[in-house]
């Protein structure tokens, strides 16, 4: 189970939401072996009054969280930032230093789906990989 949440400022993603989305979840779905109809994604976008950053960032400074069950060796989850950072620059030309990237774990007994404890649901993918 994963969950990602983009912040941004609105003016900037409303105008790149659908592909910066599907450029996520592609790269999800090929780094953690994911399934392609699962696809959690939340946009949280703020005027500029309400999301401040240093100058030194441009006004497509973007965070994402990914929320997701514990299992995936190190190696996987840096692999899943650094292609992450390639794909959304090559395919929407956002620099990677305007995107920053943090992936929140919890145990599967802490998450809860389905009506069922993640721990007490047999997936249909792997998250020890």
């Amino acid at each position: 189970m994963a969950q990602v949440k983009i912040y941004g400022l609105k003016k900037s993603l409303d105008n790149i939401k659908t592909k910066l989305s599907e450029v996520i979840h592609k790269t999800i779905v090929k780094e953690l072996t994911f399934p392609q109809e699962k696809k959690y994604h939340r946009f949280i976008a703020f005027d500029e009054e309400y999301m401040l950053f240093p100058d030194t960032k441009s006004d497509n400074y973007t965070i994402i969280e990914i929320m997701m069950m514990e299992g995936r060796t190190k190696e996987t989850k840096k692999n899943l930032i650094k292609s992450l950072f390639s794909n959304i620059e090559k395919e929407l030309g956002i620099a990677k230093t305007a995107i920053e990237i943090c992936i929140i774990e919890s145990p599967a007994c802490n998450w809860g789906f389905g009506g069922m404890c993640g721990d007490e649901i047999k997936l249909n993918y792997k998250v020890n990989v």
